[in-house]
């Protein structure tokens, strides 16, 4: 049950229809692994703390250097060189004391990341392909949501991805992203906000999901474009030729 604290502290989104008391119930019981705690982990990390989802487990590898801090809301001065899962942490916990932040500092990897993970949605806020396709992998193999978002410079893009119902990554990039891509901090600003709507909107089960859609955000003509996206049979994730033949991770 909600206490009277966090029923004043949601208040105004309890009052949204289909929402009330037991959706911001599921919101305290839910966990969610936001994987990247960069520019567009930063976002997404905030608001899905504000919004008072549970249990947040938060990975990140790098510490925070100087260069992130035009994108990076998380950080200030102050935590230039300390690890961003830690920082992440502590900025959230002051945010919202009533939720469990879990950080992790360390590499997503083939060894480690089903572990990781667990059975928990996933949101995709990392800045290089491989490890957005092991994520893909992952999220494939043990049939959990997947929440895309990729920015650069005034450009982003975001799906939602559910195993066995939408296209995977694999089926949507098909050619290199750039790692560590010149980016204006409104940018990830944007595509964050889109990807924690999303993982707001499928753990209450509301409205309509991102999903067979690539939506394409141009900051400089400020305009939202919309991709149509199919599974490609041939995919070597969640292609029909694979399908029950992949081992799980």
């Amino acid at each position: 049950m909600l206490s009277d604290r966090e029923l004043a502290r949601y208040s105004r989104q309890i009052m949204i229809s289909g929402w009330g008391n037991e959706g911001q119930e599921r919101l305290r019981k839910a966990k969610v692994v936001v994987a990247g705690a960069g520019g567009l982990g930063s976002v997404i990390l905030i608001y899905l703390a504000a919004a008072g989802i549970g249990h947040i487990r938060v990975i990140d590898s790098d510490k925070v250097d100087i260069t992130n801090l035009n994108r990076q809301v998380l950080y200030t001065d102050k935590d230039v060189g300390r690890e961003k899962a830690l920082a992440a942490r502590e900025r959230l916990e002051s945010l919202n004391s009533d939720i469990r932040v879990e950080a992790i500092v360390g590499v997503i990897s083939e060894e480690n990341a089903s572990d990781l993970v667990a059975d928990c949605p996933i949101v995709d806020a990392m800045d290089n392909l491989p490890t957005r396709y092991l994520l893909n992998r992952v999220a494939v193999r043990r049939k959990l949501p997947l929440f895309h978002g990729a920015v650069y410079a005034w450009e982003g893009r975001a799906t939602t991805i559910i195993p066995e119902k939408t296209p995977c990554l694999q089926c949507l990039y098909q050619g290199v992203l750039p790692g560590k891509p010149p980016v204006v901090g409104v940018t990830p600003a944007v595509i964050g906000c889109i990807q924690a709507t999303e993982v707001i909107k499928y753990l209450l089960g509301l409205g309509e999901l991102l999903t067979g859609r690539l939506l394409i955000y141009d900051g400089l003509s400020m305009r939202f474009n919309e991709m149509k996206v199919k599974r490609d049979p041939d995919c070597p994730e969640c292609g029909t030729q694979n399908a029950g033949s992949l081992p799980p991770l």
